[in-house]
């Protein structure tokens, strides 16, 4: 019988991605459309990147070690010791993306019907990933009220069950730009060792911290070097999301093992994008401050925009280049489809991402967004303009 599977029934269509028909058509009217919605950096990808991929000249492009090339993970094993991390290259697999990082953690790690616990709003691919792993996501909530700070420890107690494999952090994290403290997430660690669980740690944008504090690693956490897979990417540290290379790092040797052999069913990651993140290690101390120092600008741009506009609230994101904003309308994924459709300020309009599917609760996130600040300062600057002029006209506004 020609019927698509259960897991491709419940697959959710992205929240970031599924009004780019909208967007289309409105460029195809003449509209400029503020892009918002999806964490794209348009920062330049460093020159050591590139160049490592323009001078590479191969005669052949053979598959790479399903784990990654050799000297790659050697440099890796080196940049990770830098911040602390100590690592070799057998503690580390190159994968397709951080999102086959995390898919890959889930499959060595979890059976059918495992819990996962995971702190909402999060990244909604996790949810995809659970999905495809037949995982079962358990949320916690947090609160805008407080910065969507890391819950307390009785709030992952009562949710802790004989089925809980582990809990899913994001630190800065997306979607809400929330950097954790070293004391919670040395609780966090309490809680893992306590229930012997895993922790999934994605550290993908450990480089955008704004605070005088180093990042602070869940690989730091001492006593678990058992129980933490670390999740990374190379996307949004050097601009290079379309190279598609990330990575798994743990020091449980069974862990690695098995990631090995789910590396090995699909082959190996791109070469050429393994050339290029490569090369981005050599990259300078001095392109991570220019970035960190024009990302704060952005961002104090925008969240200053944000809460000037009546009936929004939008905390001050600490890390990453995100931030969740409530809105006084009375659907944001409706929101978001009108400003495509309906609205334009000057022949300018914004895509936001409705935050609904950032939550695994039904009900919540409706009247929230998350907004990327991933524009140029003139463009975000327009961006807030048009989206204050939408919100006093959205027929649907709530105050």
């Amino acid at each position: 019988m020609l019927t698509l599977s259960r897991k491709a029934l419940t697959m959710p269509a992205s929240p970031i991605r599924k009004l780019v028909p909208y967007a289309e058509q409105a460029k195809k009217r003449g509209t400029k459309v503020y892009h918002l919605n999806i964490g794209q950096p348009d920062i330049a990808s460093p020159k050591e990147a590139l160049d490592a991929v323009k001078n590479a000249n191969p005669v052949l492009i053979p598959y790479p070690h399903s784990a990654g090339i050799e000297s790659y993970r050697e440099g890796l094993a080196k940049y990770y010791q830098n911040i602390g991390i100590n690592v070799g290259i057998n503690d580390i697999n190159v994968t397709n993306g951080g999102s086959e990082a995390l898919q890959i953690a889930l499959a060595v790690t979890c059976n059918p019907e495992d819990e996962v616990i995971v702190i909402e709003p999060f990244y909604t691919n996790y949810n995809s990933f659970a999905i495809q792993n037949d995982v079962t996501l358990v949320p916690i909530g947090t609160s805008i009220d407080n910065g969507f700070a890391l819950p307390e420890v009785e709030e992952f107690e009562k949710v802790i069950t004989p089925k809980t494999k582990g809990i899913i952090i994001c630190n800065p994290g997306n979607p809400t730009g929330t950097l954790y403290s070293k004391e919670s997430l040395i609780k966090l660690g309490e809680i893992a060792k306590k229930h012997n669980i895993f922790i999934y740690s994605d550290e993908v944008y450990r480089e955008f911290c704004y605070t005088d504090e180093p990042h602070f690693s869940c690989m730091h956490l001492e006593g678990l070097e058992e129980n933490v897979i670390l999740l990374d990417s190379v996307s949004k540290r050097y601009s290079l999301c379309g190279v598609r290379i990330g990575t798994i790092v743990s020091k449980n040797k069974e862990v690695m093992s098995a990631v090995l052999k789910y590396a090995q069913a699909r082959l190996c990651s791109p070469a050429y994008g393994q050339m290029a993140s490569e090369g981005a290690l050599n990259t300078p101390a001095e392109y991570f401050k220019s970035v960190r120092d024009e990302y704060i600008s952005r961002r104090d741009l925008m969240i200053e925009a944000l809460n000037k506009m009546e009936g929004v609230k939008s905390p001050m994101p600490m890390g990453a280049f995100y931030t969740i904003a409530k809105l006084p309308v009375d659907d944001s994924d409706k929101f978001a489809q009108w400003l495509l459709e309906e609205f334009n300020y000057e022949n300018q309009t914004v895509m936001l991402a409705p935050a609904a599917g950032f939550y695994a609760t039904p009900g919540k996130g409706t009247d929230e967004v998350r907004i990327a600040y991933v524009l140029n300062k003139e463009d975000l600057s327009n961006a807030m303009k048009c989206l204050e002029e939408a919100l006093k006209q959205y027929p649907g506004r709530t105050i």
